[in-house]
């Protein structure tokens, strides 16, 4: 009986640094160069041309910016599934895989435009009629980390009950515990401990 219940608390690890690797591969690449081009005896590695072009199309964050905003978003819901529990967890890892299907359809989409976008700038920079374009290894990053982001999120979705919870013992103390052994000492006596652990002495010596 132990045994179904041990396996999907066990993914909890591997499926969580999966899900930040591949949203923070994400959030760099989309900030990286995407497409590189050139036109006639224009290329986009020269002089004073060169941030013109990149601002204008080549550059992931300022063509499709919608990419880095989700590799983001993905990225923080991770760090809330660390910190937090039950029902508002599993909503977290519903909108991350959301945020995650978002950033695949983004970086798709820019593999139709971007090419495009950045041939125009080249010919009209250069005022020649041809334009040739390519992909950069940050475009295969992008894409491939996005792909890991929808994996990762989607099985969190379906294995987060299982996972293990951060338990109520570290949130902070405070209030009075319902034992009837008095409302106004108990708290006394876990101020008490607090404060004997703060000063370094043993509460229970």
């Amino acid at each position: 009986m132990a045994e179904p219940t041990r396996r999907p608390r066990s993914t909890f690890g591997p499926v969580v640094l999966l899900g930040l690797v591949a949203a923070t591969a994400a959030a760099v690449a989309g900030s990286k160069s995407w497409v590189t081009g050139s036109s006639g005896d224009f290329d986009t590695a020269d002089q004073g041309n060169q941030a013109m072009v990149s601002t204008l199309s080549a550059n992931g964050a300022s063509e499709s910016p919608l990419a880095l905003a989700l590799a983001l978003v993905v990225l923080a819901g991770w760090g809330v599934v660390l910190v937090t529990r039950g029902g508002f967890r599993r909503a977290v890892t519903v909108l991350a895989l959301v945020a995650s299907v978002g950033l695949v359809a983004a970086t798709a989409e820019a593999f139709w435009s971007l090419p495009g976008k950045l041939a125009d700038a080249l010919l009209e920079l250069s005022g020649t009629d041809t334009a040739s374009t390519s992909f950069t290894g940050w475009y295969a990053v992008a894409l491939v980390a996005a792909l890991l982001c929808v994996a990762s999120t989607a099985a969190a979705v379906r294995l987060v009950p299982t996972w293990p919870e951060m338990g109520s013992r570290y949130d902070a103390p405070g209030g009075a515990a319902a034992d009837g052994s008095g409302a106004a000492e108990v708290p006394t006596e876990n101020i008490d401990i607090w404060k004997a652990l703060d000063e370094g002495r043993d509460p229970t010596a």
